[in-house]
């Protein structure tokens, strides 16, 4: 078990993406990281590897971020290894993509199934949890801004996690346990990637005045800044969106 010293972060969909980058720029900051996954056991373990060979202390944890039980068991993982929790990402996220009059019922009830209840499930358990002076922060997106067509069901899914941000930070008044929402915008994932053309990444780069997309690590870095010294930015959503909107 890990000192009483040592943070400790959980972090959902820690196998991949943003997730991963996330996970290994906490434990650059001292953490002790869960690294989440829901069902490539092989890419969480290859995120271990890379933060405890830099000197690091993690695990990887696997579940379905809707199943309260499966939760419950990754809490209690990290509690096993590591004496408890400090800071939860709620990185998890699916993004299928359609236009609204379009898009079938079972795949729409699947995106709030993972993003809204997923959510909801962790923040309830990070709620309880948590330890003073910790941050919960879950992830939202831009296009909740950008109205882009096609991210109906996927937009519809990060403005209920928005809002579930700012009430959860209201409803922990006298934690001292922070609350709130990163909103990437364009990022160069996996997640992001699939199914775009090189002309159409060329086109969302340029949206933004960087003139480029995102990196996972831009998006790791502000997680680092709400995990750590951000202890007064609570109850906000923050836009890490090189400018895009």
């Amino acid at each position: 078990m890990a000192s009483t010293e040592q943070r400790v972060a959980v972090v959902t969909g820690g196998s991949g993406g943003i997730g991963r980058a996330a996970a290994e720029r906490l434990a650059r900051d001292g953490f002790a990281t869960v690294v989440h996954y829901a069902g490539n056991p092989d890419r969480a373990e290859a995120a271990v590897r890379a933060i405890t060979d830099a000197g690091g202390r993690a695990i990887a944890a696997g579940g379905d971020v809707a199943d309260e039980d499966a939760m419950a068991a990754l809490f209690g993982a990290a509690a096993d290894a590591f004496g408890g929790v400090d800071v939860v990402l709620n990185s998890a996220g699916i993004m299928p993509l359609a236009p609204i009059a379009e898009m079938d019922l079972e795949t729409f009830d699947r995106i709030q199934r993972t993003n809204v209840r997923g959510t909801f499930v962790v923040d309830r358990l990070a709620a309880r949890q948590v330890r003073e002076g910790g941050a919960i922060i879950n992830v939202s997106t831009t296009v909740t801004r950008l109205q882009q067509p096609g991210y109906g069901a996927y937009a519809a899914s990060k403005g209920a996690v928005e809002a579930l941000t700012l009430i959860l930070a209201r409803e922990l008044r006298g934690r001292d346990v922070t609350v709130n929402a990163i909103a990437p915008g364009p990022t160069a994932t996996p997640l992001f990637l699939e199914g775009k053309t090189e002309a159409d990444v060329q086109r969302i780069a340029g949206l933004s005045p960087m003139n480029r997309l995102g990196t996972p690590a831009d998006v790791a870095e502000v997680v680092a800044f709400l995990a750590g010294p951000g202890r007064w930015v609570n109850g906000q959503v923050v836009y890490v969106n090189g400018g895009t909107a």
